[in-house]
């Protein structure tokens, strides 16, 4: 890697594992782009469940898990995109969303996929965060 490069990937052995060539995450200057993230619990390999509320839900553990390793959480989530198969589930998918985020509000983008990587999978979210 050069030198001059100030970016950072994330890892580490807890966070879900890659599909492809590229990072669970990248830090530059206190900023956290975690990369789209899929309902697969880390620690069986298996998609979490069926429906998008499960799956919503594995999805924001496995972003907070790579927060953590970032020296970040969840309250410091600027902005998420967030992708679904099917948009009729919106409402089932935005009720755990904002459990999950409690007070926090990032700027959100939510749009209507026709596919995703994984057999199964209903629901991928990104997110930008900074550090604490």
């Amino acid at each position: 890697m050069d030198d001059n490069v100030r970016h950072k990937p994330v890892h580490a052995d807890n966070l879900p594992k890659p599909v492809g060539p590229y990072s669970p995450a990248t830090v530059l200057n206190g900023l956290i782009f975690v990369s789209g993230q899929g309902a697969t619990d880390p620690h069986s390999g298996s998609l979490s469940g069926p429906d998008v509320e499960s799956q919503t839900a594995q999805v924001l553990r496995n972003i907070e898990a790579i927060l953590h390793a970032a020296g970040s959480d969840l309250q410091h989530v600027l902005r998420c995109n967030v992708y679904l198969i099917d948009i009729s589930e919106f409402a089932k998918m935005n009720a755990v969303y904002e459990k999950t985020f409690g007070k926090n509000r990032p700027a959100r983008t939510t749009v209507a996929v026709a596919a995703l990587p994984g057999k199964g999978l209903r629901v991928e979210i990104d997110a930008i965060a900074y550090t604490k």
